[in-house]
């Protein structure tokens, strides 16, 4: 079900508004709307400590040469194995890598990690992005149990 409000804006921050709305490709100011409500609520409940698990990206660039870092952020990354779902590693030239990791888990874990990874002597450039999650049921599916090799695994449905 959907609600309707009106807004006032003044000419010129309509106008504004309505070139944002033609470059990022809307169909219509209530997308847009809907889109930018959504992004503060997100913002307002990760400030609250309201989102107790989410998905992110991770992304950063460092350089290879640094001493051993390659081996550092891998170690980082098996210690976490419980949040590191994958990793992307792009080589921009021949010192720098962009790495991008997917994660999941409690957000405050996620956080943890990813501050610890940013720290790192040598990563420049680093960027956590979450999105929070709402815990479904864990069940699986296929035909074969669990015991026999079937997978389990939990659904993830982001908040509103």
């Amino acid at each position: 079900m959907m609600e309707r409000f009106t807004i006032s804006l003044d000419s010129e921050l309509a106008k504004e508004f309505d070139a944002l709305i033609a470059e990022r490709g809307y169909g219509n100011r209530s997308e847009a709307v809907r889109d930018l409500i959504r992004g503060r609520l997100e913002q307002w409940r990760q400030a609250r400590d309201e989102t107790p698990y989410c998905v992110a990206n991770l992304s950063y660039v460092y350089n290879h040469h640094e001493r051993d870092l390659a081996e550092r952020l891998t170690a980082l990354q098996h210690d976490h194995h419980d949040l590191t779902v994958a990793t992307m590693h792009a080589h921009l030239d021949h010192e720098h890598c962009f790495e991008a990791a997917f994660l999941r888990g409690p957000t405050a874990a996620v956080r943890r990690f990813a501050e610890a990874l940013i720290a790192e002597r040598g990563v420049r450039h680093g960027q956590l992005n979450l999105v929070a999650v709402e815990v479904g049921q864990q069940h699986a599916h296929g035909y074969k149990p669990r015991s026999h090799g079937g997978s389990q695994h939990v659904h993830l449905k982001p908040t509103r």
